[in-house]
C-alpha cells in the first residue's frame, strides 16, 4: 500500500528552478515536498552548465600549458616536456565538483525544512500524483503545485545519440579519452562552447550548422571575434548545411563515424571519431501525466502557458523554467522559483524583468544584456551607440583578454540617455555582466555610469569607457 502525504507546496523537479522554489517555500514556513527523478541540481548542475564550465576551464589551463611548453615558451615562462591530457582524470575532477554541488543542494533543502523525495512523479489530477521511488510508492496531495520539469536535448530521428559514436552534450561531458576529431551538428552556444574546449584540448573540430551563421542568436558584430578565433584554431565551419545521417566505418579500435551533410545542393562527408549533436533543447512535458493536470499549452504547443506570475490555467498550479518558455536559462528559472514561492506565501510579486542576461562561454566569451542596436531600432528607438575595445584596457592586456579583438558596446536612447542594452565579447567578460544587468534594472542613464568611479586596473573600466564613448568623450581611445 502506497504511503500518503499531504503538503502545502509540491515541487516537481529539483533543477535550478525547482530547488530554489523548494528552499524559498520552506524558508517561508510552507510545508514543502520536492520530487526529483535524478539528482538534485537538475540538468544545469549535473550534466550542463557546471560540468561544461569545469571542462572549459580545464581546457584553458591546458592550452596555457601548451603555450609554455612550446619552443620559446610564453610570457618568458617555460615548461619542459609536452603537456598531456588525461581525459579520465579531467572527467573525474569535473565529477567531484558536480557531486559536491549536488550534496550542497540536498543539504540546503534539508536545512530549509523541505522534504526531498527521489523518484518519478505521475499526476492523476492537477494537484495529486504518485511517486515511484524504485520500490515503494508515495501518494502526494498538495494545495499548490510548482512544475519545474526542465528540458532535455533534442535527438535527430535519423541519427539518435548512442553516446558511443553519436554523442549528446551529456555524453561529451563524460568522454573516457580525448577524440582526435569531432564533428558538431549545430552551431549554437552548446555546440560551440564544447567545440572551443575540445579544440583547446587538441581535437580537430568540424561544425555543421543549418543556418547562414553560427550563433545566430547574437548579432554579426558581436560574434565576429569568435569566428576569427575558430578560423585561427583551424575549426572547420560549414553554414547553410544540413546533416543527413551517419554511418559507422571500420572495425574494432579503428572504427570511425562518417557524417553526411548537404551544402549548396551537394552531398559532403566527413569521417571523425565522434559526432556531437547539439541542435537545441525541448521542454520535458511527456511521461509524468501533464495531460491529467488540465493545464493549457501556449500557442506554440511546446511550453506550458503561464502569466507574469507563472500561474497556469489551473488555479494553484504554477510552471517555471524551461518547461514554461524561453529563454531556457537556469538563472531565469531560479528567479521564477523564488518569486512563485513568495506568491504562494501571500507576497505581491510578478516577473517583470527589464533584462535577463545571456552568456556564451566560448573563446572569447560573449555577453548580451537588453537590446542590441538593431533590436532597439526595430522598436522605433532613436539611439546612440558607443564601443570600447578591450585592447585599450590595461587589465585586459595583462590578462590577454584583448587577444581576440574583444570590446564592450553600449546602446542608449538618444533623447534621455537611458541605457537600453550592453553587449560584450572577449576573454573573461562573463563576470562583467552583473553591472550591465544592474544598470538596466535600475533604469540607469549613461551619466550614472559615467559618474561612477571604477577601480583601476580592472576590466570593469572598459564598461565605464564604453559609456563615455557613447557620450562622445572617451578618455583612452580617440
Amino acid at each position: 500500500m502506497a504511503e500518503s502525504r499531504k503538503c502545502q507546496v509540491l515541487v516537481i523537479g529539483a533543477g535550478p528552478g525547482g530547488y530554489v522554489a523548494g528552499i524559498r517555500s520552506a524558508q517561508l514556513g510552507l510545508d514543502t515536498i520536492v520530487v526529483e527523478g535524478d539528482k538534485a541540481g537538475g540538468t544545469c548542475l549535473i550534466r550542463g552548465c557546471i560540468p561544461s564550465k569545469a571542462i572549459i576551464h580545464a581546457a584553458e589551463r591546458f592550452e596555457s600549458l601548451r603555450q609554455h611548453s612550446a619552443e620559446g615558451g610564453h610570457m618568458g615562462l617555460f615548461v619542459k616536456g609536452d603537456a598531456e591530457v588525461d581525459m579520465g582524470g579531467l572527467v573525474s575532477w569535473k565529477d567531484s565538483i558536480v557531486d559536491r554541488l549536488n550534496k550542497g543542494v540536498e543539504g540546503l533543502l534539508k536545512a530549509a525544512g523541505a522534504d526531498l523525495i527521489k523518484g518519478w512523479a505521475s499526476f492523476d489530477g492537477p494537484k495529486s500524483c504518485t511517486v515511484d521511488t524504485g520500490g515503494d510508492s508515495v501518494k502526494i496531495e498538495a494545495e499548490n503545485v510548482i512544475i519545474a520539469t526542465g528540458s532535455s536535448h533534442i535527438d535527430l530521428p535519423f541519427m539518435p545519440c548512442d553516446e558511443e559514436f553519436v554523442l549528446s552534450s551529456t555524453g561529451a561531458l563524460d568522454l573516457e579519452s580525448l577524440p582526435k576529431s569531432v564533428a558538431i551538428v549545430g552551431g549554437g552556444y552548446i555546440g560551440l562552447e564544447l567545440g572551443c574546449a575540445l579544440a583547446k584540448l587538441g581535437s580537430e573540430i568540424t561544425v555543421v550548422e543549418g543556418m547562414s551563421s553560427i550563433l545566430a542568436i547574437m548579432d554579426k558584430e558581436i560574434r565576429r571575434p569568435l569566428e576569427l578565433w575558430l578560423k585561427k584554431h583551424k575549426v572547420s565551419v560549414h553554414t547553410d548545411s544540413l546533416a543527413r545521417g551517419v554511418e559507422i566505418k571500420g572495425k574494432g579500435a579503428s572504427k570511425k563515424v562518417e557524417l553526411t551533410f548537404e551544402k549548396d545542393g551537394t552531398e559532403h562527408k566527413v569521417k571523425v571519431d565522434k559526432v556531437l549533436v547539439t541542435v537545441g533543447r525541448k521542454p520535458n512535458t511527456k511521461g509524468w501525466g501533464l495531460e491529467n493536470t488540465g493545464v493549457r499549452m501556449d500557442g506554440s504547443g511546446r511550453f506550458i502557458r503561464i502569466d507574469r506570475k507563472c500561474r497556469t490555467s489551473v488555479p494553484g498550479v504554477f510552471a517555471i523554467g524551461d518547461v514554461a518558455g524561453e529563454p531556457m536559462l537556469a538563472h531565469k528559472a531560479s528567479a521564477e522559483g523564488e518569486m512563485v514561492a513568495e506568491i504562494i506565501a501571500g507576497h505581491k510579486r510578478e516577473f517583470d524583468k527589464v533584462a535577463i542576461p545571456a552568456i556564451v562561454f566560448t573563446e572569447p566569451e560573449i555577453v548580451s544584456v537588453g537590446l542590441t542596436p538593431d533590436e532597439a531600432k526595430e522598436r522605433g528607438e532613436e539611439i546612440i551607440v558607443g564601443k570600447f575595445p578591450l585592447a585599450a584596457n590595461g587589465r585586459a592586456l595583462s590578462l590577454e583578454a584583448e587577444k581576440t579583438g574583444g570590446f564592450i558596446r553600449v546602446t542608449a536612447r538618444e533623447s534621455d540617455h537611458v541605457i537600453l542594452g550592453v553587449q560584450a565579447v572577449g576573454s573573461h567578460v562573463a563576470e562583467l555582466h552583473a553591472e550591465f544587468v544592474l544598470a538596466l534594472e535600475m533604469g540607469a542613464l549613461l551619466e550614472d555610469v559615467a559618474g561612477t568611479v571604477h577601480a583601476h586596473p580592472t576590466m570593469s573600466e572598459a564598461f565605464h569607457e564604453s559609456v563615455l564613448k557613447t557620450l562622445g568623450h572617451a578618455i583612452h581611445i580617440n
